[in-house]
C-alpha cells in the first residue's frame, strides 16, 4: 500500500510537467473554454485520452521507440505544424468574418482537436517516450503489465482535472469581457498556435 501511494504521488508531480505545461492543446482549451464552458475542456480531454492510452500501452509492450521509427519525430513535427496553422488560420477567419463571436459554435469540435493537438504534437510525443516511459518501466518492474494501466489511471485524471478547470475559468471570464476584446483575445491564441506551429519546424531542420 506505501509503495502505491509514494509511486502516486512521483507519477502525479512529474506528471505535472506535461499536463500543466503551456501548448497549443492549452491555447485550444481555453478558446473552446470561452464558448463553451467546463463541458469543452473536458471533451477536449477526451479526445487527448484517445491519443494518449494506445500510446501508453504500446510503450509498455515495447514496440513503440524512436529506435523503430527514426524518422517518427520529423514526420510528427512537419503534420503538427499544418495542423496548428490550418487550426489557427480558420479562428482567424473565424474573428473576422464573424460579428458576434460569444455566441457563435466552432464547426470542429473539441474531441477532434484535442485528438489532433495530441497525436500531432512532437512535444507530447517525446515526454511519454522519455519520461512517461521512465514512469511506465518502473511500474511494470512492480505490477507487471498492471503497471501500464496503474500509470495511465494516475496521469489521465490530471488531464482531465486541468483541462476542465481551464475551460471553466475561460468561460466565467468571457461574461465580464466585450466581443471586441474577445476577438484580441481569440486572435491572441491563434497567434499562439502559429508560434508553436513555427517551434516544430525549427526544431527538425
Amino acid at each position: 500500500m506505501v509503495q502505491i501511494i509514494e509511486f502516486a504521488v512521483l507519477v502525479i508531480v512529474i506528471s505535472a510537467s506535461g499536463v500543466m505545461a503551456p501548448g497549443p492543446l492549452f491555447a485550444a482549451n481555453i478558446t473552446y473554454g470561452l464558448r463553451e464552458g467546463v463541458k469543452s475542456g473536458i471533451k477536449i480531454a477526451i479526445g487527448h485520452s484517445i491519443v494518449e492510452l494506445p500510446l501508453v500501452i504500446l510503450l509498455g509492450v515495447g514496440v513503440f521507440s524512436l529506435e523503430i521509427f527514426p524518422e517518427f519525430r520529423t514526420i510528427i513535427s512537419i503534420f503538427g505544424a499544418i495542423t496548428l496553422f490550418v487550426f489557427a488560420g480558420m479562428q482567424i477567419k473565424t474573428i473576422f468574418t464573424k460579428n458576434n463571436l460569444i455566441s457563435t459554435k466552432p464547426k470542429h469540435g473539441p474531441i477532434i482537436t484535442g485528438i489532433l493537438l495530441s497525436a500531432l504534437n512532437p512535444f507530447f510525443i517525446i515526454w511519454w517516450l522519455t519520461i512517461g516511459f521512465k514512469l511506465i518501466s518502473d511500474a511494470m518492474l512492480v505490477w507487471a503489465f498492471t503497471g501500464i494501466l496503474i500509470v495511465f489511471v494516475l496521469h489521465i485524471w490530471m488531464d482531465f482535472a486541468w483541462l476542465g478547470i481551464v475551460a471553466f475559468l475561460a468561460s466565467k471570464s468571457v461574461k465580464i469581457i466585450s466581443n471586441r476584446n474577445y476577438k484580441i483575445i481569440l486572435l491572441g491564441l491563434s497567434l499562439i498556435l502559429i508560434y508553436f506551429g513555427i517551434t516544430f519546424l525549427t526544431d527538425i531542420f
